[in-house]
């Protein structure tokens, strides 16, 4: 069972940028999984944001996002990361590290709120 852990959401001025961070438990097990990101605003579906294979670092992107988000990942500290620039009002939500097979994933981390004022 992997564990994900988020931290780093706040509230930024649009055009900002935020980074958030996921510790991630399970290391036996990320290697052959995909990490990413969903995110949820309020009164709406949990939407994907980005992946990333933990071993390949190949990553997918949600067209929402592409070109102003990043994902990373250290393996040595078992992190993933998302880089978000230019920030935007409808980029506001809560923000769930995720694991398992994109764009649905299979588990959760209890999520981070990302708030961007206009």
């Amino acid at each position: 069972q992997v564990q994900l852990v988020e931290s780093g959401g706040g509230l930024v001025q649009a055009g900002g940028s935020l980074r958030l961070s996921c510790v991630v438990s399970g290391p036996a097990l990320i290697s052959r999984n995909w990490l990413g990101w969903s995110r949820q605003a309020p009164g709406k579906d949990r939407n994907f944001v980005g992946s990333i294979f933990w071993s390949s670092g190949s990553t997918l992107y949600a067209d929402s996002v592409k070109g102003r988000f990043t994902l990373s990942r250290d393996i040595a500290k078992n992190t993933l990361y998302l880089e978000m620039n230019d920030l935007k009002p409808e980029d506001t939500a809560v923000y769930y590290c995720a694991a398992g097979v994109p764009p649905k994933f299979n588990s959760w981390g209890q999520g981070t709120q990302v708030t961007v004022s206009s």
